[in-house]
């Protein structure tokens, strides 16, 4: 769940105790400093007994929570156009030592969207190439990169927004893709790199084609069940995107939604701001499981995964110290030099 505010106040610290939520994600109205960015993510853990997901969205360049924090990240396009691997591990890496350092444990990157013409003017430089191999080539090693710093991955936003023109932030892009080209094309990088995915994020826009409706595949039992469970044998945790977003408000109401999308497959949902909706989603979850033994189950299942993960996930079970000055300069000049490497090796 995300909510406003640089610290933690009580009507927070109640919303966390009562609801006890997977994790939370902090956005850049969350983050003035380091050490502010830190002690609210430690103290949004200490309402909890299990550890929690401790989320960003940091990709580099337009998707970037630290850059006023640390120093700006180059954009997954940049970095690929150097064509060199050893940078796009190191995208990941330092990326994951920024993360870390400031006490977040899970980034939701990188974007394995493919970069068609179409969605140009919406995911800007956040894609790196219209050839999934290439996407491939690139998210494999950032994911690599992530890994020594101890901060868990995510491939989004499935099954892909790469011909999608719309803002899936205000409207449900149309999709209108067959389903062999989505195979061989969109769903490639899951495919390949479903071993190395904690997460998955599942998309808010509609692919008529394949499913032969226009729900969102946030809210599709063949999107997330059918194909990526089944026909992909993806086993790790499968997340919605922001049930705030209005690609999905536009299929029903944030109780429909939250209630829907666990239906269709998923194990988490977000909610990325308002407490209100975060409380209405979580109890319409709650009646439904009283009403549907079926859906209750469901639940059950999905909490029993996200748990066996948080139990075994070496990466959530100690949080960072407290970020010292001269660590944070050195990552800061890190990123700055390798920033400017990326500038020099443009291929």
């Amino acid at each position: 769940m995300g909510f406003d505010g640089l610290a933690m106040d009580s009507k927070l610290r109640i919303t966390l105790a009562s609801l006890e939520p997977g994790g939370v994600i902090l956005f850049a109205r969350n983050i003035d400093s380091a050490q502010q960015t830190w002690s609210l993510l430690r103290d949004c853990q200490s309402t909890a007994q299990l550890p929690m997901f401790l989320c960003v969205d940091m990709e580099g360049g337009t998707v970037d929570r630290l850059k006023n924090v640390i120093s700006p990240a180059p954009p997954a396009e940049k970095v690929f156009a150097t064509g060199n691997p050893r940078l796009f591990g190191m995208h990941g890496n330092i990326i994951g030592l920024e993360v870390r350092a400031l006490g977040f444990n899970t980034d939701f990157a990188p974007v394995l969207d493919l970069g068609f013409q179409a969605s140009r003017s919406v995911l800007t430089s956040r894609t790196v190439s219209a050839d999934p191999n290439q996407v491939i080539r690139y998210a494999r090693e950032f994911l690599r990169g992530l890994k020594p710093a101890k901060v868990l991955g995510c491939g989004k936003h499935f099954p892909g927004l790469g011909q999608a023109n719309l803002d899936s932030h205000k409207e449900l892009p149309v999709v209108k893709k067959a389903w062999k080209k989505m195979w061989t094309e969109d769903l490639l990088p899951y495919h390949q790199l479903n071993q190395q995915l904690t997460f998955v994020m599942v998309a808010h826009a509609c692919y008529p084609d394949v499913t032969g409706d226009k729900l969102p595949a946030s809210l599709s039992r063949k999107w997330m069940t059918e194909i990526l469970r089944k026909k992909l044998g993806y086993r790790g945790l499968i997340v919605s995107d922001d049930l705030e977003m209005g690609g999905v408000l536009a299929a029903g109401s944030i109780e429909e939604v939250a209630v829907e999308t666990i239906r269709a497959g998923a194990d988490i949902f977000l909610i990325c701001h308002n407490q209100e909706l975060v409380w209405r989603g979580y109890e319409a979850v709650l009646r439904e499981t009283e009403k549907d033994r079926k859906f209750a189950a469901q639940v059950s299942q999905a909490a029993a995964r996200v748990l066996k993960f948080k139990r075994r996930s070496r990466e959530l079970h100690y949080f960072t110290a407290k970020p010292k000055e001269r660590v944070l300069r050195t990552i800061k000049k890190v990123m700055q030099d390798y920033s400017q490497i990326v500038e020099e090796h443009q291929a």
